[in-house]
């Protein structure tokens, strides 16, 4: 069966560094503060998403896989699992502080939509709005609520090396201790 996949892309430009707007688009988990629909975006592991959104009345749940993630530029993604919704977000500074971010998503509105006349039109409308509320987000903070540093090319997955330990993350109390092989967090608590 042919899935009959959209392109759909937005372009937004945002007061802030592209330090502070990419370290926070790594913050999966924080989507649901500003993206429409989304109610929960749970992190696997440091390449794997699963979304449950809320579409007309109905729960979609996809898996996402990171396929490229090249701090501060870019990140893409793939879904694995569920609907079907790929796509690239990419971060280019340009002076004054600020941040275009141009935002790609390959989608499959009927998977993700039913019944819905203009499927695409209500997909197109709804990214643009999350992109909206991203600006509104972070430019109402003076710092990201994390940043997640490790850099992924497919398969490849290179974690941070260096966590600032002063800087606030969402991931550290829920994520940190899983992998349990940074002698430095060890060290810590010694």
């Amino acid at each position: 069966q042919e899935i009959d996949m959209s392109r759909i892309e937005k372009t937004i430009t945002v007061d802030a560094s592209i330090d502070s707007v990419y370290g926070q688009w790594t913050q999966f988990e924080t989507f649901p503060s500003f993206m429409e629909g989304v109610d929960k975006v749970a992190q696997v592991d440091d390449r794997t998403l699963d979304w449950t959104a809320s579409v007309a009345g109905r729960t979609k749940t996809w898996q996402a896989r990171i396929t490229d993630q090249t701090p501060p530029e870019r990140i893409a993604w793939k879904s694995i699992d569920g609907a079907q919704n790929d796509g690239a977000v990419t971060f280019t500074a340009t002076g004054a502080g600020q941040t275009e971010i141009r935002l790609v998503v390959d989608a499959d509105p009927e998977g993700i939509i039913e019944q819905v006349g203009d499927r695409l039109g209500l997909l197109d409308h709804r990214i643009g709005g999350d992109l909206d509320r991203f600006k509104r987000f972070i430019e109402g903070r003076s710092v990201p609520t994390g940043a997640w540093e490790g850099e992924i090319h497919g398969d490849d997955v290179s974690p941070a090396v260096d966590v600032d330990p002063s800087l606030p993350s969402t991931l550290s109390t829920t994520h940190a201790d899983e992998s349990a092989a940074d002698p430095q967090q060890a060290g810590l608590d010694a």
